[in-house]
């Protein structure tokens, strides 16, 4: 079976052809600077070339076509014809409380989709505009909606309710959704797979570092608590959003610049975070080759973004009664020995014993806790493009099996 994904930001449009059976990737890329000038797309085929595409790509509709005129292309292409597509996998940021899981898209769904766009205005739009452009395009193949959200909506409700009147609740569904879930259900479950542990047997603490962030509790399989709450705003100190903030702060800072809510909510999303604390970048590798060379301001930055990781997996740790493996991914994650270092030191009494020989590691699965550590931590590199097409695959199978039957 072969298996499209896409993942459509306000600008952008990641993409990946899955060959289900054999388990690999045909073809993936991205367009860049959609609806702008100069924008172009990134191909990376079977083999490993990379290609640069430049055109005029004013709309998702356009990209999408771009994409997949591309991929049967004679020269560049991964397979001969748009008919070998089985289905379409879309990434699909919030999904509210009424998606539990992932879900074919029909007009049913798609109604409640549209409802669920206010909850995040940066991403469900361009989710959805994704959606509707590959429905145009290939009307017949099943189209699968999976949801950063569905993974977290097991947590119990003292976990994701605010301390508002419950009425706001009922009302307008403010509450804790949580998101990465496609990236924290992948990382726990690929950790205990290389453990050879029972999941529903584990305290599991994912942290998913990237430019966005976010840490889960997993209590026997199921996400228990998350960083990010109603929006992807709270919990960790990220690329460019300040992470936890007393709703204070932003109404003080309101009133002593005279700015509105889209002024404040442009600061505490784009201007804050790494970016704002270090006055250099966004970006983890900038701000260590800073703190090398002693800017005190980018060591702040370092040390401000392990911390807040630190208390939160202090925090989980109680909340869950303790923690068996903890799991670092994400760009950061991944590939940052320095902060893996910082979150991980005098952590003995979690039973972390940490092995720094074996934190030198970058991109790769790996063990960094010495072999009598009470607590195994582990570095998972991620993959929610592959979440997604295997969400996919088990849907469009069911399916076929219900027609089969009828």
């Amino acid at each position: 079976m072969k298996i499209l994904v896409l993942n459509c930001g306000s600008s952008s449009i990641k993409f990946e052809l899955f060959e289900m059976n054999m388990k690999g990737i045909l073809s993936k890329g991205r367009v860049e600077k959609v609806g702008m000038k100069g924008s172009f797309m990134r191909l990376q085929k079977k083999s490993g070339e990379l290609v640069k595409f430049e055109g005029e790509i004013l709309d998702h509709k356009i990209g999408v076509e771009y994409i997949l005129g591309v991929i049967i292309s004679e020269k560049h292409g991964a397979i001969s014809s748009l008919n070998e597509i089985d289905a379409v996998g879309h990434r699909y940021v919030h999904g509210g409380e009424y998606f539990k899981e992932s879900v074919i898209i029909d007009n049913k769904n798609i109604k409640y989709l549209e409802n669920n766009i206010e909850l995040a205005p940066l991403h469900n739009p361009a989710n959805l505009k994704g959606i509707i452009a590959m429905q145009t395009l290939l009307p017949k193949v099943p189209q699968i909606a999976v949801f950063d959200t569905a993974f977290h909506q097991t947590m119990p409700i003292k976990s994701y309710i605010y301390g508002i009147p419950y009425s706001l609740y009922k009302k307008h569904k403010i509450r804790r959704y949580g998101f990465h879930g496609t990236s924290h259900r992948y990382v726990y479950q690929k950790a205990c797979e290389r453990l050879k542990q029972n999941p529903e047997e584990k305290k599991i603490i994912t942290c998913h570092l990237g430019n966005g962030a976010s840490i889960a509790a997993i209590k026997y399989g199921k996400s228990y608590d998350t960083s990010m709450g109603f929006t992807p705003v709270e919990g960790l100190i990220m690329g460019t959003r300040t992470g936890d903030l007393d709703i204070g702060v932003v109404t003080y800072i309101m009133k002593k610049e005279e700015i509105g809510r889209a002024t404040v909510g442009t600061l505490i999303n784009k201007f804050s975070g790494l970016l704002g604390i270090t006055g250099v970048s966004s970006d983890v590798r900038e701000i260590e080759e800073k703190a090398k060379k002693g800017k005190k301001r980018a060591i702040l930055g370092l040390d401000m973004f392990a911390y807040r990781v630190k208390k939160y997996i202090g925090a989980y740790t109680a909340a869950m009664g303790g923690v068996d493996i903890v799991v670092f991914t994400g760009g950061i994650g991944e590939n940052s020995s320095l902060i893996r270092k910082k979150i991980c030191e005098e952590m003995e009494f979690f039973g972390i014993k940490f092995d720094d020989k074996k934190n030198e590691v970058r991109g790769k699965e790996q063990i960094i806790t010495a072999e009598d550590s009470k607590t195994i931590v582990i570095v998972v590199p991620t993959n929610e493009e592959l979440v997604i097409a295997q969400d996919t695959e088990i849907i469009v199978k069911k399916l076929s099996k219900l027609v089969k039957n009828k």
